[in-house]
């Protein structure tokens, strides 16, 4: 079942959870490395790669939402209290809105930047809404790390929420996202 409906995530809405919840997990653990442990000769070439898989990020998550908004949405747990409900669904729209947020951060910090980060893959140049400047490119890249902080505390929150739908409440919240009933 390729669609979600009302009691379950179809196929590509689990395939896009997972694979933009390891990239994501990937970018901020890889971000982290680069910035703090690698060489400083190999940064631009870590940075250039980083800024690629960025792209990639902010693209599927545009098919993503694109996806979520033309299909139901499972129902949660008839038994949720109010204040669960409204939480689950701040954090999902805080998930979604921060990670583009990181990722725009990037390519804004991309394009403000000299070298650029736009050469994608070697492929191709992907265009660049920012004009180059040190000071907007410094300004950017810090909010890019600071929205990559939030991200991280919404992605435990949600990590948490996970854990505790499938080992207190036990309910079907989790296995809805996964493969298995």
């Amino acid at each position: 079942m390729i669609r979600n409906t009302t009691a379950r995530w179809g196929n590509l809405s689990r395939a896009l959870h997972w694979v933009l919840g390891l990239a994501i997990l990937f970018m901020l653990a890889y971000g982290w490395w680069f910035n703090h442990i690698a060489a400083r000769p190999v940064r631009f070439f870590h940075r250039s790669i980083h800024a690629d898989i960025g792209y990639l990020i902010l693209l599927l998550m545009a098919i993503r939402l694109i996806w979520r908004a033309v299909n139901p949405v499972p129902a949660p747990p008839a038994d949720s209290p109010t204040w669960e409900r409204v939480l689950a669904k701040a954090n999902h729209w805080a998930l979604y809105g921060v990670t583009m947020l990181v990722a725009g951060l990037g390519w804004a910090h991309s394009g403000a930047h000299k070298p650029d980060y736009a050469d994608f893959f070697g492929w191709f140049r992907v265009p660049q809404f920012t004009s180059t400047d040190k000071a907007m490119a410094d300004r950017y890249e810090d909010l890019h790390i600071y929205a990559a902080y939030l991200l991280i505390g919404l992605v435990v929150l949600h990590l948490v929420a996970a854990l505790f739908h499938r080992f207190v409440r036990h309910d079907d919240v989790v296995a809805r996202m996964t493969a298995g009933e």
